[in-house]
């Protein structure tokens, strides 16, 4: 019973330590079929770097097949939110929401995030110039299905005949229900290009001058490890120049019993005031390391910018339409999935609807938490608990031979 016990105890605390750290919303399709869902650099920086931690879950939360695609052409998307100039409720009669849109010249959508509300919602569309004379766009549409079973909003995109006014004003139907709560207004831009990269900005990038070395030293901070493929420089001083540079992560090794910090170089190339000093180098997946110019007896180079870009990354899945997706990842405890669609990638087209994530969410453990974990929660003793459970199975299953070495 004791054993029985132990065993019980020791998966409850691996398993505290193989939670999914991040999820976010895939944008809902418009058709069946296999889509391609373009992968942010944030995502890939919560995820290992080969991805194998990223799974996708339909709305039941059952797990759906993918594979990765490197991208050479990608849609890249954001979301502008736009200003809600006014939001009036007059009571069991109408909402009425004015949303400025002067940055947009033609609109025909608007995507709202709505909180829960299990009702449906009838609604018109008008426009304005001058938020005093209003002109009619869209009148008596439908919201229905404005609830999320995971989630405590729903993104709701609505269109209309295209339009060129300042502002649009929505006027929702309370008549029959009451009013629902829109959080925010806006809309996802997206953009198609060819032979992209993806530029990730550091945290912080600091640049020292070590006079002794003859050397500049360049220290850059990102937030989370990040997936590197290009770093290019845009160097204003002097006109001409041939210095050698050095990226290089400091790593801790044991010597002798002791640890001791040494510099790890990760690649090199040479800056040159006769090419563009744009690189492609062996993919970097770090938070934090260092960039080394020799300038030997020279005066320092005038570095204005240094630009750190990805490769875009997607994954290929088959989606059926207006159905709920999420993705997961972070779980460094999974391995690279088994699907059996990675050996049918040849038959898929090249071409595919595209799609994105959207509302990604972070598991933040608070840092008074952190400080004040039990002994049980460090992961020192997660390693403890497997060692200890290796040597009670090789004793029961030393004392299990010898037991039957005696009765024969």
């Amino acid at each position: 019973m004791k054993l029985n016990n132990f065993f019980i105890f020791l998966f409850l605390t691996n398993l505290s330590f193989g939670q999914f750290q991040t999820t976010g919303k895939i944008k809902e399709v418009t058709e069946n079929g296999f889509h391609e869902i373009v992968l942010s650099p944030d995502i890939r920086s919560y995820s290992k770097q080969n991805l194998s931690d990223v799974r996708i879950f339909n709305a039941k939360g059952n797990e759906i097949p993918y594979f990765i695609k490197s991208n050479s052409e990608a849609l890249l998307n954001s979301f502008e939110e736009y200003n809600i100039v006014s939001k009036m409720v007059f009571p069991k009669k109408s909402t009425s929401i004015v949303i400025e849109t002067r940055s947009v010249k033609n609109n025909n959508q608007i995507s709202l995030f709505i909180a829960n509300a299990d009702v449906e919602k009838n609604y018109s569309i008008s426009g304005s110039n001058d938020l005093k004379e209003w002109f009619g766009i869209s009148n008596s549409q439908t919201l229905y299905d404005l609830n999320s079973s995971t989630e405590s909003s729903i993104v709701k995109t609505i269109s209309y005949p295209l339009s060129i006014y300042n502002y649009l004003r929505i006027d929702f139907d309370d008549r029959k229900t009451l009013p629902i709560n829109v959080l925010k207004v806006g809309n996802f831009n997206t953009q198609f290009q060819k032979n992209i990269v993806q530029e990730i900005k550091p945290k912080k990038s600091t640049t020292s001058e070590i006079s002794p070395e003859k050397e500049t030293q360049i220290h850059v901070l990102f937030d989370r490890p990040q997936v590197i493929n290009n770093i290019t420089f845009e160097i204003s001083k002097p006109t001409y120049y041939k210095r050698k540079a050095i990226i290089y992560k400091k790593t801790a090794i044991q010597n002798k019993r002791k640890y001791q910090i040494v510099d790890e170089e990760i690649v090199s190339f040479e800056l040159n005031s006769n090419t563009k000093n744009s690189f492609e180098v062996p993919e970097i997946f770090e938070k934090n390391f260092y960039i080394k110019i020799e300038n030997h007896d020279n005066l320092p180079l005038l570095v204005s910018k240094i630009k750190y870009s990805q490769k875009p990354i997607s994954i290929i899945a088959d989606l059926n339409a207006n159905e709920k997706y999420s993705i997961k990842t972070g779980n460094k405890n999974l391995t690279e999935p088994d699907y059996d669609l990675s050996d049918f990638k040849n038959n898929i087209s090249e071409i595919l609807p595209q799609t994105y994530i959207y509302n990604m969410k972070r598991n933040q453990i608070p840092k008074n938490q952190i400080d004040n974990k039990s002994f049980w929660q460090q992961g020192w003793f997660m390693w403890l608990c497997i060692v200890l459970g290796g040597i009670t199975i090789l004793f029961f299953t030393a004392s299990l031979i010898k037991d039957l070495k005696e009765k024969n």
